[in-house]
């Protein structure tokens, strides 16, 4: 245990990581905040122009002159693109594929269900869970896939020992981005939250299948899985989201806790260095995610986190029960108020004829 609490689990210097949406937000951050411990970082995203200037600010970061930077225009909802990322990073590492692979990419359209254009739908799950499916596939099988010169040669010799698995080199890390909402939905995320879940899922079945392979290949470095759970944070992308956000799902979110993007990846370093799999980047969203873990990893970041997480979930199984009740009364009283539009206007005949809740109206629910 005293291993698993002083140790860094997640070396990065020297070690190449491959980063999704690493120019700008989360991925960004990310990314610099690795140049800053010796990384060589590849960044990967739809637009060149950004990539670049990403590109020079994470130079500007680098620890030491030695490292190597390196950007792909892509667009990772397609599995060509995936495959060609990959392959083009492996070639620029001098035939080694990267160490480290973290899918930033993603998007939201926070809209109430029935108001939702179809295609959103589908644009969702491409830009969050599939985009990380597909770079999940194409590296994990050049990790997983020895040639057949090793693979002959580990069948034939026999298991090593301790120290020699010591020798194979720090794990390799595959590391998702998830959401709050991946644990607890509410009005308005309906589009998107299932995209955001569907990721953690991917997550603990890909953690166990990660055992068949440590086993059948001892000699081959173990890849391990995480996943990250941001906090809510005032990017681009936010002020996009919020000009189609429902006034409804604002009211609900109002007490949110907003990280930069530069807090929460330092955060979400932390969690990775200390071996988590599932990683936090606030006390909220750990204490939805305690009460939500099933059949997760507890004990991935040490004894006695997983006992705390333990605790944390029988305490947080009965708040649950009252935060769940406390948002259906807000949103049953946003209907009787407001209508069912999720937008904040009151009916013609009580707001002077134009339909628009008067200035004074702060939106706040009646109790």
């Amino acid at each position: 245990m005293g291993g698993i609490l002083t140790t860094n689990q997640f070396p990065v210097n020297g070690r190449t990581v491959l980063v999704t949406g690493g120019s700008s937000g989360l991925g960004f951050s990310a990314a610099k905040q690795l140049a800053e411990k010796g990384a060589n970082v590849v960044i990967v995203a739809r637009t060149k122009t950004k990539l670049q200037e990403a590109i020079q600010e994470l130079k500007k970061a680098a620890l030491s002159a030695t490292q190597r930077f390196h950007y792909i225009p892509a667009d990772v909802t397609t599995p060509e693109d995936c495959s060609r990322v990959i392959s083009e990073t492996t070639a620029w590492n001098n035939g080694s594929p990267p160490e480290i692979v973290w899918c930033c990419s993603g998007s939201a359209h926070p809209t109430l269900f029935i108001d939702t254009p179809v295609d959103k739908f589908q644009t969702m799950m491409d830009s969050n869970y599939f985009s990380s499916v597909y770079m999940a596939h194409a590296i994990l099988n050049l990790w997983l896939r020895p040639s057949p010169s090793s693979s002959s040669a580990a069948s034939e010799a026999p298991s090593p020992s301790p120290v020699q698995k010591q020798e194979i080199g720090p794990s390799r890390h595959l590391i998702f981005t998830a959401s709050f909402v991946s644990f607890f939905s509410f009005a308005g995320f309906t589009p998107y939250s299932p995209s955001k879940a569907a990721i953690r899922s991917l997550s603990d079945s890909l953690s166990q299948e990660m055992n068949l392979y440590a086993g059948a290949y001892p000699t081959v470095q173990t890849v391990k899985i995480h996943t990250v759970f941001p906090a809510t944070m005032p990017t681009r992308s936010l002020d996009d989201e919020n000009l189609v956000k429902s006034d409804l799902t604002k009211s609900l979110e109002e007490d949110d806790i907003i990280l930069s993007p530069d807090e929460c990846a330092r955060r979400a370093i932390l969690g990775l260095e200390s071996g988590q799999e599932l990683v936090t980047t606030s006390v909220i969203i750990r204490a939805v995610m305690a009460a939500s873990l099933g059949g997760s990893r507890r004990f991935a970041g040490g004894l006695i986190r997983g006992l705390a997480d333990t605790v944390l979930a029988w305490v947080v199984v009965v708040v649950m029960v009252f935060v769940r009740w406390d948002m259906d009364r807000k949103v049953r009283a946003w209907g009787r108020r407001f209508g069912a539009s999720g937008k904040k206007m009151l009916p013609s005949i009580s707001a002077g004829g134009d339909g628009q809740a008067t200035e004074d109206d702060t939106g706040k629910l009646s109790k």
